[in-house]
């Protein structure tokens, strides 16, 4: 799949709904954009997480855990689920899976080769 050719041809409707596709690609970037948010992601790729185990796994303070946890509800990029007092986390789709996986190839493969 190529990127779109802008043109002439494009109609009205066809930049109206490039536009909209940009608004949601942009509003995707800013959320997994910070550190914090883009840690949490990485560690519910591989599978659903409790917020005690995120913040075990990052070295973070609950209250920074679920204020990004927050964000990336807010954003529809994660599930939360509620069992008893905990609060498990999940990827609400692939999109995250699939861009981090571009992440971690353009920035991260190196790193783990020379290992």
């Amino acid at each position: 799949m190529g990127l779109p050719v802008f043109d002439d041809s494009l109609t009205e409707a066809e930049m109206d709904r490039m536009v909209t596709n940009a608004t949601n690609a942009s509003t995707f970037l800013k959320a997994i954009s910070h550190e914090g948010r883009l840690m949490i992601l990485c560690h519910l790729v591989t599978g659903e997480k409790s917020v005690t185990e995120l913040e075990e796994l990052l070295s973070a303070r609950q209250a920074a855990v679920s204020q990004q946890l927050s964000r990336l509800r807010l954003e529809g990029l994660v599930i939360p689920r509620r069992e008893g007092k905990a609060i498990f986390y999940r990827l609400a789709d692939d999109k995250p899976r699939r861009v981090l996986e571009l992440v971690y190839e353009l920035f991260c493969a190196e790193d783990s080769e020379a290992v």
